[in-house]
């Protein structure tokens, strides 16, 4: 190109900006004048992301939950496809977010502009038909998770598996007692990290039972309880999920984000299922999982039948096994939680197997995710 390479981004959530500031990162390696606009979050500005909305913005969640929020979402798509038709860009890459992103991409396309979902969705674990939605929308898929690709050849949707940046950020080995060092955190005593989502919807429902968990367990193994911290992802989520520790009067110390190295000082974890369970598995940590939505939003996932998966976390999905407990809706309550919790902080032997597996499922996804996935956008300009 005679001119620097040119790149739409619309990143959702915290995670989603962990990627994208990753493949910024690594776009630039290869083209150092390109330049980045779009919803971005604060790792994707300090990466060199002209912000045109913040990523916080999508982060909405489920079947119904959105729905309250969709005539802002519409009038966010509608200033986006205004802008970047005004000024086109070379590529347009949506990184997670799929409901916001495809109808954005779907239209971009339609206008001669190339097309990218960066992370797939679970359309390989249900309603399986909107795969045919993604071949109309987008021109590649670029695929976290090693069995997604294959499906998406079935389908004869170009995709090509990337790993997982994440896999590349964490080491293969982290240091317990540095991350404890870090944190204020004594040595010898047993931590356990509340990991309760970064989206509103989810600590206000995974809040209380998360609270109440650390509460039942603190007075279970009084007068030596663990120490519990949560890391937050943002001031809403802290202050909401601050209520549910007042509430449920749990010893809970919460941390302005530095979830890695929560994990890491970590001797067990209570996480919300979503990429919060692939960092906890990547720091070789035991976990309990849970998940809620609102009730009409799960009687239309399961009990229509529309979920074509036996797992939620990623952990299970990448090892086709339980290997970790899961609790989903009103199964995941404080008792119950709190029960499991204090199974994987007392079972050596499920440790040591749990350590081993997340090990090899971290050297599977290990493969220079953000490097990759460039160099597929890349060779996709290329290829036209």
């Amino acid at each position: 190109m005679t001119r620097p390479l040119r790149v739409a981004l619309v990143a959702g959530e915290a995670s989603g900006d962990l990627l994208g500031a990753a493949f910024i990162d690594a776009l630039r390696e290869r083209c150092p004048g390109a330049t980045f606009q779009g919803v971005a979050g604060p790792r994707m500005v300090a990466a060199g992301c002209t912000a045109l909305a913040g990523s916080e913005e999508l982060a909405v969640m489920g079947f119904i939950e959105p729905l309250k929020h969709l005539p802002r979402l519409l009038r966010l798509r509608s200033r986006l496809i205004k802008a970047f038709l005004a000024d086109p860009p070379d590529v347009f890459v949506g990184i997670d977010s799929p409901s916001f992103n495809l109808g954005l991409a779907k239209r971009l396309k339609r206008a001669g502009i190339p097309t990218v979902q960066y992370v797939s969705p679970q359309v390989w674990a249900w309603r399986q038909g909107r795969v045919r939605t993604m071949g109309r929308s987008v021109d590649l898929v670029l695929c976290l998770l090693p069995f997604e690709a294959a499906f998406y050849a079935e389908h004869a949707v170009r995709a090509e598996f990337v790993g997982h940046p994440l896999a590349d950020q964490v080491p293969l080995q982290p240091d317990r007692a540095a991350a404890r060092a870090a944190l204020g955190l004594p040595q010898d005593a047993q931590v356990v990290a509340l990991l309760p989502g970064s989206r509103v919807g989810e600590v206000m429902r995974l809040g209380p039972p998360f609270a109440g968990a650390a509460a039942k367990l603190a007075a279970d193994r009084a007068p030596l309880p663990p120490l519990f911290i949560a890391p937050m992802a943002n001031d809403h989520v802290r202050g909401l999920f601050q209520s549910a520790v007042d509430a449920a009067r749990a010893p809970v110390r919460l941390l302005d984000g530095q979830s890695r190295l929560a994990l890491a000082a970590a001797d067990a974890v209570l996480v919300a299922s979503g990429t919060a369970t692939l960092e906890t598995m990547l720091a070789k940590r035991p976990m309990v999982v849970a998940y809620k939505v609102a009730p009409l939003t799960a009687f239309i996932a399961r009990d229509l039948g529309l979920v074509k998966t036996t797992y939620c976390s990623q952990p299970n999905l990448l090892a086709d096994e339980g290997l970790v407990p899961e609790f989903l809706q009103e199964a995941a309550t404080a008792d119950a939680l709190a029960e499991s919790l204090g199974h994987q902080l007392d079972d050596v032997q499920n440790r040591d197997h749990l350590q081993a597996r997340f090990l090899a499922l971290h050297q599977q996804l290990r493969l220079g995710g953000a490097a990759r996935a460039a160099e597929a956008v890349l060779g996709l300009l290329s290829a036209r």
